[in-house]
């Protein structure tokens, strides 16, 4: 009897091998190995996800094409995501978990892979340019040449530029970023669904918590290195090694400059095809912790179950689903579900909030850069450093505060408007923090056919090429070029003489160098109180509705959020951002390509009005919503009144009842402890 004891309190029902209650808190060693690899997992998907918004500019540069189709690309992870999330939810659950993690993540790298495909194909990198070099030497150049022709980097200009144009356009390359976006989403499709619920399933009901919160946890660090991963490969020309860059005039500040981005995605596909290797050696089920196992079972019949060396149901056994009574109560059960005001309210204000953040968070970084003329690199690896960080913050901070105040429905409601609405506030602020357009001769006078090769003359002006700024020699080579005898570069208060004019757009002026560090503090704060309402704000969700139906409710949420959001919102805040160019670079085949420079003050009103105009919106939903929680809060207090004294007689009966199977239990044990003294 003494060993039934022991076996009763032990942590794992093993045959043959009970548990002591020595390590009653310990987990499963395959569990912890489990939650070790889907924290990389998770970690991998994290990385390659940011990586991807890190690289916007330069997939949009380096394949000529406007912000709307980076914001299809973009969209297309949620696209390959829906294709597949029903089916995976459903039958992998009833699969081998592990396995089919593994093959997600297998899916994941692949689609990475094939991103970086396009640049061993597509060739190299021409940037445009309308300096042609004499053959003989390196300071005589014709600034305006007859035709205008792009060149490659290190290289003369090409004498059969159609023979390129040809291979280009043969096949828009763009396309093979798109589908393994698509192949992206549905490798990640599997991870969370099936990752969380095996954790939820094989760990003790007080770890469980924990250990997804680790998981959550370790998700966020991932964003960090991939803005830090974009911005390390956004300082690297686009074919280092294949090219002297020596020769290379354009820098990164450059509105034609392309960074490495394939490295990138060759490095993040290695390091998701890496996480798929552990989920390979785990089993499809593990088993069970003692509170979790046979509980239609009396604890006097349990006991005995567990101790039993015949024991054939160590893990817990998988009941066939009946198909036929899971349709026929599907329509009723969503049905309930969208018939709460509640739920439907605050789905609507979810949709549309998070229109607001998708634009927003896609786009700033592109912002930083062309309001505030910051590079690539440092565009994201601000976001990497400052925003992610101060996000995840806000996120934590919030389940605290909601934790120690223990806030109901109600007060999470109040407490996720509030936040937000204080951060909206903040953000107007934006609108003062702005810079001029940059003084560039060419752009409000027509020249039509010239290409974008600037110059910066010494009257801190910027002219679309040295032809535009009239200059006729060059000293130095490389991104030490100087253009000289630039006449139609003028200085206030000097002489004539020889003006030069260095190579790139000029910097932005002082007063919009002074504005940028107060943004970025503005930015990180507005980020951190938006934030805070995170958690109240899931949690609300979560508590609106009825138990039985939360699965359902989270599941029509994600899939509500993802298709009216993470959809369209990249596609039609790049569709904005592209009225606001006043630039177009030139394709090599003739025709629009990337945006070189944009109307700043357009840009900012457009991309901050669209993003607050939104929240705006969502915060008269509020309103109303505010009304029907109160209306829901009051009907189940009324309910919960009627009902209290029924439940409460029901109370007394269960606990009268489990008084006497404790006696009965212990009367039992004193009979075998007799016996066994016998």
């Amino acid at each position: 009897m003494k060993k039934m004891e022991d076996t009763a309190t032990g942590n794992w029902t093993l045959a043959n091998h009970p548990t002591s209650s020595t390590v009653k808190n310990t987990c499963h060693p395959n569990l912890k190995m489990f939650l070790a690899a889907l924290s990389f997992a998770y970690f991998a998907k994290a990385l390659s996800g940011s990586y991807m918004k890190s690289t916007i500019t330069q997939l949009e540069r380096r394949f000529d094409i406007p912000t709307y189709q980076i914001g299809i690309i973009d969209g297309s992870f949620e696209m390959g995501n829906l294709l597949v999330i029903a089916f995976v939810s459903y039958f992998g659950a009833k699969l081998h978990r592990p396995k089919i993690i593994a093959i997600g993540c297998i899916l994941m790298s692949f689609g990475t892979f094939l991103i970086a495909m396009p640049h061993f194909i597509i060739g190299r990198y021409k940037i445009e340019s309308s300096v042609r070099w004499s053959v003989n030497s390196t300071n005589n150049l014709s600034p305006c040449p007859a035709s205008s022709e792009s060149t490659r980097a290190g290289d003369r200009p090409s004498i059969l530029p159609s023979r390129g144009c040809e291979r280009d356009s043969g096949v828009s390359m763009w396309i093979y970023v798109f589908l393994g976006n698509v192949l992206r989403g549905i490798g990640e499709t599997p991870v969370q669904p099936l990752g969380i619920s095996y954790i939820d399933d094989y760990a003790q009901s007080e770890n469980a918590a924990l250990f997804i919160g680790c998981v959550q946890t370790i998700s966020v660090i991932g964003p960090v290195f991939g803005y830090l991963l974009g911005s390390l490969c956004a300082k690297i020309y686009v074919d280092i090694g294949y090219v002297d860059m020596e020769t290379v005039t354009i820098t990164p500040g450059d509105a034609r400059w392309v960074g490495a981005w394939w490295l990138g995605y060759l490095i993040s596909g290695t390091i998701t095809l890496m996480s798929a290797v552990p989920f390979w050696f785990l089993p499809k089920s593990l088993p069970m912790p003692v509170e979790k196992h046979d509980t239609s079972c009396s604890p006097e019949q349990t006991r005995f179950i567990k101790d039993s060396p015949t024991m054939e149901h160590k893990y817990r056994p998988e009941e066939p689903a009946n198909f036929h009574q899971m349709v026929k109560e599907f329509v009723p059960t969503l049905r309930s579900l969208l018939g709460n005001p509640v739920y439907i309210t605050f789905l609507c204000v979810t949709i549309i909030q998070f229109n607001s953040l998708i634009g927003m968070v896609t786009y700033k970084p592109k912002y930083i850069e062309q309001h505030y003329g910051q590079s690539t690199s440092k565009a994201n690896f601000l976001m990497g450093m400052i925003n992610i960080p101060a996000v995840a913050l806000g996120m934590f901070s919030g389940g605290v505060a909601m934790k120690k105040f223990k806030l109901g429905i109600m007060g999470a409601a109040k407490f996720a408007f509030g936040t937000s609405l204080l951060g909206y506030f903040l953000s107007l602020f934006f609108f003062a923090m702005g810079c001029e357009n940059t003084k560039v001769a060419g752009i409000t006078v027509s020249y039509t056919g010239r290409e974008w090769d600037p110059v910066c003359g010494e009257n801190g002006i910027t002219y679309m090429s040295p032809c535009l700024a009239g200059c006729t020699t060059s000293s130095g080579s490389g991104r030490n070029m100087v253009f000289e005898n630039c006449r139609c570069v003028a200085l206030v208060d000097t002489q004539p003489g020889n003006l030069t004019a260095t190579l790139g757009q000029c910097s932005h002026r002082d007063s919009c160098e002074k504005i940028f560090p107060y943004f970025l503090a503005l930015s990180v704060l507005s980020s951190f109180i938006i934030s805070l309402g995170g958690t109240p704000g899931f949690m609300l969700l979560v508590r609106c509705i009825k138990p039985e139906l939360k699965s359902l409710a989270l599941g029509i949420h994600m899939l509500a959020t993802r298709t009216l959001a993470g959809i369209p919102a990249p596609i039609y805040f790049g569709a904005i951002i592209d009225t606001t160019c006043i630039k177009w670079g030139n394709k090599m085949c003739g025709g629009k390509g990337a945006c070189r420079i944009y109307n700043t003050s357009a840009y900012r009103r457009v991309y901050l009005g669209l993003t607050l105009g939104l929240r705006t919106v969502s915060f008269l939903l509020c309103i109303s919503g505010f009304a029907l929680l109160k209306k829901h809060i009051k009907r189940e207090k009324k309910n919960a009144q009627t009902n209290g004294s029924a439940e409460l007689e029901s109370l007394k009966i269960e606990e009268n009842s489990s008084i006497h199977c404790e006696q009965f239990i212990l009367a039992l044990d004193r009979n075998s402890d007799r016996e066994s003294h016998f």
